[in-house]
């Protein structure tokens, strides 16, 4: 026979309990979150990655409410009468591993191949863009980084002849001002053709210290100069860098990030930051056909935990609105990262609210392709640019 005299005190001992871990719960998380808005204005670049504000910014914040009403029941006012909170065992798995429970994504994204994409966003497409065509990162061991490869005789004559036709005289002009800093925070990553390589099945060797991106940096800033904007390109070697610091390739952000501040301090001109990279898909996939000639794809790249994102955004829109209306199939579209595998989620753009990098071509893709690209993203920037200058000084 059970006796209710001490199956009351049990009841209340639970009671009491549940509510002691509910108080507890909150205790945590308010003080976490006390301790977040204090520090914020030094750590938001790196706010977004944070466990626990991921774990919190899951949530409605009638979550807090509804368990504080359990208390002070003027609480429930300040949710609806429909909110349901999320379990407590849900938010304590995230906060503890990360794993969201709505979300199986979460378990798998960085343990499985290509799982981490989906912290991309596809803020514009561009023609053939979905999930499964989105850049990935390049940051393949520096052991594997070794060659210095000279470029392939017929990709250099074709380098030549662009650089040729790209001195031509403007009809604005920056004078002796370089108000572009053009730079390669993977600067080992390179193209098979002008490797001369074709046909390679494995696009991880498609890198090298010497034949690569830089390259095409080189191309742009000449384009530039013949559409009247002095710019800077940075060649510095990625890989010597890295070695000299004892660093792996998942801190070249880091590294080009003090190649820039020092250009910055250097150069109080500078008004716009682009960093160029090469895709690793195959050429199906960042090759386009406009006009009768072959154009390797570019896309645009944003770091979400950027202050300055909602600026760079409009920048990035507004680019590829005009490559969609000049060179239909260019630009494959603009696209928003967290802090993901090597990425740090600003990708320095924080550094100026006029900064994106663009993946420019994939492995596959030649130096025709290349320098037909450059020459249409010049021209489009260099509209960009002086519409703005033009709209600044009124």
């Amino acid at each position: 026979m059970k006796n209710k005299f001490t199956e009351k005190p049990k009841k209340l001992f639970w009671i009491l309990s549940y509510k002691s871990l509910i108080i507890a719960i909150l205790f945590v998380l308010l003080t976490s979150a006390a301790i977040f808005t204090v520090t914020y204005s030094t750590l938001q670049h790196t706010l977004r990655s944070n466990v626990v504000y991921q774990a919190l910014s899951n949530y409605k914040a009638q979550s807090l409410f509804y368990f504080m009403h359990t208390e002070n029941h003027h609480f429930s006012h300040a949710f609806e009468e429909d909110f349901s909170p999320p379990p407590l065992s849900s938010v304590a798995l995230q906060l503890a591993t990360n794993i969201r429970v709505a979300d199986t994504r979460s378990l798998f994204g960085s343990e499985l191949p290509g799982f981490s994409i989906f912290d991309s966003h596809i803020l514009l497409a561009g023609e053939g863009t979905d999930y499964t065509t989105i850049p990935h990162e390049s940051a393949p061991p520096l052991e594997s980084i070794s060659g210095e490869r000279d470029l392939d005789p017929a990709e250099s004559k074709t380098y030549e002849e662009s650089k040729k036709q790209s001195q031509t005289q403007a009809k604005q002009s920056t004078g002796d001002k370089k108000v572009v800093y053009i730079y390669h925070t993977h600067s080992w990553e390179s193209y098979f053709p002008l490797l001369g390589m074709q046909g390679e099945a494995n696009e991880n060797k498609a890198v090298d210290n010497k034949t690569n991106i830089t390259l095409v940096g080189q191309m742009l800033g000449m384009e530039l100069k013949a559409d009247g904007i002095g710019s800077e390109v940075d060649t510095t070697n990625m890989t010597q860098k890295l070695n000299e610091k004892g660093w792996s390739t998942g801190r070249a952000y880091a590294m080009s990030r003090s190649v820039v501040e020092t250009a910055l301090q250097q150069n109080k001109d500078v008004d716009y930051l682009i960093d160029i990279h090469r895709d690793s898909l195959r050429q199906e996939k960042t090759t386009a056909a406009i006009n009768g000639k072959s154009y390797a794809k570019m896309m645009i790249v944003l770091g979400e935990a950027n202050p300055k994102f909602d600026e760079n955004v409009k920048m990035a829109k507004a680019i590829h609105e005009k490559l969609e209306e000049k060179y239909p199939g260019l630009s494959r579209g603009v696209l928003s990262k967290k802090k993901t595998g090597g990425n740090n989620g600003l990708y320095n753009q924080d550094l100026s609210d006029r900064s994106i990098l663009i993946e420019v071509g994939g492995v596959d893709n030649n130096m025709e392709e290349l320098t037909n690209t450059v020459k249409a993203f010049s021209d489009v920037f260099s509209e960009y640019y002086w519409q703005a200058e033009k709209v600044n000084a009124q």
